[in-house]
C-alpha cells in the first residue's frame, strides 16, 4: 500500500492527529518540514480547545498537550506562530484552570515568555523593550503593522495573564499602564481581531478602577459594547466582564443582572468561543448568585 502521509501530501483522509505524528516520523530529518506541521498541528490543537464544551477535558488533557508545544518549540525556536500559539495556552491553562497561584505563575511566565519571543522574532526591534520607559515603548508600538497582529496579541495576552497571576490586586500593578498601550496599539491596527475581544480586554483595564481613583467606567462601557457588537453577542464573556467590572462598580443591578441573565440564556455554541463561553455561563451564575448580597 502506497503511503499516504509526506510533508507535501493531503491529510484529509487521516485523523487529525493520526496523521500529526506520522508526518512528524515522515519529516524527522527536514528542520523545515517540523516547523510547518508544528504550526499546523499547534494551530489544530487551540482549534480544539476553544471548540471544547467540556471544560473538564481541557483540564484534564492540556497539560499533556503543552509538553507537545513545549516540544515543537525547542525544535524550532524561531516559528512565531508556534510560539504565539505556545504563549495563548499557557496563559489559558495557568489564568483559567490552575487554582495554585504558585503554580499558575510559573505558567504563566511561560506564556509571558513565548508572546515575548514570537514578537521578537516578527519585529526585531521588540527584543530590547524591556526597561523602555512608558513613552518610549509606546513611540515602539506605533512601528507595528497589520501583519504584526496575531504576536501583538500573544505578547499581551501572555504579560497580562502573568501580571494577573502574580498579583491580589490589579490596580496597584505598575505594569499594566504598558500592556494597555499594546492593547490599544492592537485595537488602532484591527479592533475586529478575535471578534473583538480586544474591545473586552481594554474595558477590564479601564475599568480596574473607580472613578475617584482615575477609572474611567464610560470608556469601559464603550468598549465592551462594542465588543458584544463585534460578535454578534457570541462571546458571552464579554457580557460576564461587562457586569463583573462595570456594572457592579456602578452599581447598576438592573444592567448586571440583565447581562448575566443574558448569557445563561444564551447557546455555548460559537465557533471558536464555546469553551469560554461555557466558562462565561459558571462565572455567571455564581455572579447572579451573589447579585442580591453585593447590591
Amino acid at each position: 500500500m502506497r503511503d499516504p502521509i509526506t510533508c507535501s501530501g493531503s491529510l484529509r483522509h487521516w485523523p487529525r492527529w493520526a496523521a500529526f505524528g506520522i508526518t512528524l516520523s515522515a519529516c524527522a530529518a527536514s528542520a523545515g518540514c517540523i516547523s510547518f506541521v508544528g504550526t499546523q498541528a499547534a494551530n489544530t490543537l487551540s482549534a480544539a480547545v476553544r471548540n471544547q464544551n467540556d471544560p473538564l477535558i481541557v483540564a484534564q488533557g492540556l497539560p499533556a498537550h503543552l509538553l507537545i508545544v513545549d516540544g515543537l518549540i525547542a525544535q524550532s525556536p524561531q516559528n512565531a506562530a508556534l510560539l504565539s500559539g505556545g504563549a495563548q495556552l499557557f496563559a489559558l491553562y495557568g489564568s483559567r484552570f490552575e487554582s495554585d497561584r504558585a503554580h499558575a505563575a510559573v505558567l504563566t511566565a511561560k506564556a509571558r515568555s513565548y508572546g515575548a519571543r514570537a514578537i521578537c522574532v516578527e519585529f526585531a526591534p521588540a527584543c530590547d523593550w524591556a526597561g523602555l520607559s512608558y513613552d518610549d515603548f509606546v513611540a515602539e508600538l506605533q512601528a507595528l503593522r497589520v501583519r504584526h497582529v496575531d504576536v501583538l496579541y500573544a505578547f499581551a495576552v501572555g504579560w497580562l495573564s502573568h501580571l494577573d497571576a502574580t498579583s491580589t490586586d490589579w490596580s496597584a500593578v505598575a505594569e499594566l499602564p504598558w500592556v494597555q498601550a499594546a492593547m490599544e496599539r492592537l485595537l488602532a491596527l484591527d479592533e475586529t481581531y478575535d471578534s473583538g475581544g480586544v474591545h473586552t480586554y481594554l474595558g477590564i483595564l479601564n475599568s480596574l478602577r473607580p472613578p475617584a481613583l482615575g477609572g474611567l467606567p464610560a470608556i469601559a462601557k464603550a468598549h465592551f459594547e462594542r465588543s458584544i457588537e463585534l460578535s454578534g453577542g457570541t462571546d458571552l464573556s464579554a457580557k460576564v466582564e461587562y457586569a463583573r467590572r462595570y456594572a457592579r462598580m456602578m452599581f447598576d443591578q438592573e444592567l448586571h443582572d440583565r447581562l448575566l441573565q443574558e448569557v445563561l440564556a444564551a447557546p455555548v455554541e460559537a465557533a471558536d468561543r464555546t469553551l469560554f463561553n461555557v466558562l462565561a455561563k459558571r462565572d455567571a451564575a455564581a455572579l447572579l448568585e451573589t447579585s442580591q448580597e453585593y447590591f
